[in-house]
């Protein structure tokens, strides 16, 4: 399978909005904002240029965790499956850059954080750490 993994680093833009789906498991998204930054030389300084957008997918344990650890404007890396879509709606044309993320972590490079294990029950009602 070819699948094109990506690593983005950048700012939660809107809050967590998490669910679970009709068989019981959890899901939540996020978009995500990564800006482009440039040393402009005639200024003397770094500028920014554009700014690029994903949707950020995340299901299970990933989901639970993400809905409970960020908010909006955090700064954040990504880590997963890409997928770009295109379509026309209404006689205009979109495009669509989705990720369904297998690790979202604070980026310590702008701040600190402090990691809390969270312990999940398994079916038979022993606690299980998670992965």
């Amino acid at each position: 399978m070819n699948e094109t993994t990506v690593t983005v680093v950048g700012n939660a833009a809107s809050a967590v909005e998490s669910r679970t789906t009709a068989s019981g498991h959890p899901v939540a998204r996020l978009r995500l904002a990564t800006t482009v930054r440039r040393y402009d030389e005639q200024r003397g300084g770094w500028t920014d240029a554009y700014t690029s957008f994903y949707t950020v997918w995340a299901f299970r344990g990933l989901a639970e965790n993400l809905a409970a650890s960020v908010t909006v404007g955090e700064p954040l890396l990504v880590r997963g499956r890409l997928r770009v879509q295109q379509g026309e709606r209404d006689g205009k044309r979109w495009t669509s850059a989705e990720i369904e993320a297998t690790a979202v972590g604070h980026d310590l490079a702008r701040g600190t954080s402090s990691f809390r294990r969270v312990v999940r029950a398994v079916p038979n009602g022993e606690p299980a750490a998670s992965p």
